[in-house]
């Protein structure tokens, strides 16, 4: 199997954008996905609050308690994603 290799950078190029272009080329859609981590943890931040708040209140501690940990579940599995998509510059 041959193995392709790059072409050289075109002159009429600017070089920050041939930068941003080959970073996109070696990890596309990395700003959506960062983007899709963020948001859910911060969703779940919010969730995570409100099922707080329901378990300092003391109400319907039953399905309280469970969804708390989901949502704490999310944010640190969010966070961890966010991590290691991070770690891969």
């Amino acid at each position: 199997m041959t193995e392709l290799k790059p072409k050289p950078k075109p002159d009429s190029i600017d070089p920050e954008l041939w930068r941003r272009l080959q970073a996109e080329a070696k990890s596309p859609f990395r700003g959506l996905r960062q983007f899709v981590y963020v948001s859910c943890a911060i969703s779940g931040a919010v969730g995570g609050l409100v099922f707080f708040f329901k378990l300092l209140a003391g109400r319907e501690l039953e399905t309280t308690i469970p969804n708390l940990a989901i949502q704490v579940g999310v944010v640190a599995l969010m966070v961890f994603l966010l991590r290691i998509d991070k770690a891969k510059d």
